[in-house]
């Protein structure tokens, strides 16, 4: 009896007696399990529509009625918009990047990005004073900064993983390290400032969507949706990626090209999110951590749904409550960041490794 012949026995549940387990290629490992998550996923998307509209229209000083209603209303969308490029950005990038990693606790933000962005910010206060880091705005300095970070990136993945030896855990090594010296660099000027000089820089080194600038939406939207698309295309090769070089390598994957691709587009969301919001450091590792648990798949068409869902509700109900519920103007991102350092340490002590 040859192999497809005992294939369509077992299939048939006769031959050996044994009672045949239905088994499914599919993302999911049960019916019940696929229900879970589409349950979950359309709850989260309701939850998130429910509180943005409750950031457009809840207390809203102005009657609908009142000529000022669109301008108030055109500012909190703006804010929202803010929101959307945010989860987008964190959510994907961080997943991808956990992916090809192999490694769920590590965040882009290792690479060095939002030490970049305060170093320049924070340089451009200590050399050039008050009057240059408010002026420091408009389409020019964003696309400088998100230039600078690319590119910065761009030299560390050509340097460390291209040729033969190509070393990924070498390129998170260093982009450590690089970190950690920028934040020296603009830690020591931020104690030179003035009282005044650095209240205003503060300001600024939060991640916040107030710090967001319309102007930007044009040039910013069109590019995260193309990145946005790019995963979700490159998502079944993600999964793949996801089990290590080696089981890559045999499936006819060009790991290294591949892992490149994925840096540059992870490197691009991050560096866009950055210099428009400010720093959000565990943010996507929050986000992330949640969609694993619920999702319940490795397929990433999944994965990336899921954490688009959750890193959306997150901001939009964490920024209503605090505005709306707790009546409070306080940056919202710390608590955000409170709660995924809270979060990465619960990782880190159930894992006990990194």
């Amino acid at each position: 009896m040859n192999a497809l012949e005992y294939r369509r026995i077992e299939n048939a549940g006769i031959g050996s007696g044994l009672h045949h387990d239905k088994r499914s290629a599919s993302a999911f490992r049960s019916r019940k399990e696929e229900k879970r998550y589409w349950i979950i996923l359309i709850t989260l998307i309701a939850l998130g529509a429910l509180s943005s509209y409750g950031l457009l229209m809840y207390n809203n000083p102005v009657r609908i009625d009142s000529p000022s209603f669109i301008p108030v209303v055109t500012r909190r969308v703006v804010a929202l918009v803010a929101m959307i490029i945010a989860a987008v950005c964190h959510s994907l990038s961080t997943v991808a990047f956990q992916s090809i990693t192999n490694n769920r606790i590590i965040t882009p933000s290792l690479l060095g990005f939002e030490s970049l962005y305060s170093t320049i910010h924070t340089s451009t206060m200590f050399f050039f004073g008050a009057g240059a880091l408010v002026n420091f705005s408009g389409i020019g300095s964003y696309l400088f900064q998100v230039t600078v970070m690319v590119l910065m990136s761009l030299i560390l993945y050509g340097w460390l993983l291209s040729g033969k030896y190509g070393n990924l855990q070498l390129m998170l090594l260093v982009g450590i390290i690089i970190g950690a010296g920028l934040n020296s660099v603009s830690s020591f000027m931020r104690r030179l400032l003035a009282p005044s000089e650095f209240d205003l820089l503060q300001s600024r080194l939060f991640g916040s969507v107030n710090n967001a600038d319309a102007a930007y939406f044009p040039i910013v939207i069109p590019v995260v949706v193309v990145i946005a698309a790019l995963f979700m295309l490159y998502s079944k090769k993600l999964n793949v990626l996801s089990l290590g070089k080696d089981v890559a390598t045999t499936f006819g994957v060009n790991y290294q090209s591949s892992i490149i691709y994925t840096l540059i587009l992870v490197s691009v969301l991050i560096s866009i999110s950055t210099s428009l919001v400010g720093p959000l450091t565990f943010y996507g590792f929050l986000v992330a951590t949640l969609s694993y648990q619920a999702a319940q798949t490795y397929d990433h068409r999944y994965l990336f749904a899921m954490a688009l869902a959750i890193g959306f509700f997150i901001l939009t109900t964490a920024y209503f409550l605090m505005y709306h519920v707790f009546d409070s103007r306080a940056v919202v991102s710390v608590i955000i960041e409170l709660f995924g350092g809270i979060t990465f340490l619960v990782v880190i002590l159930r894992k006990r490794s990194l």
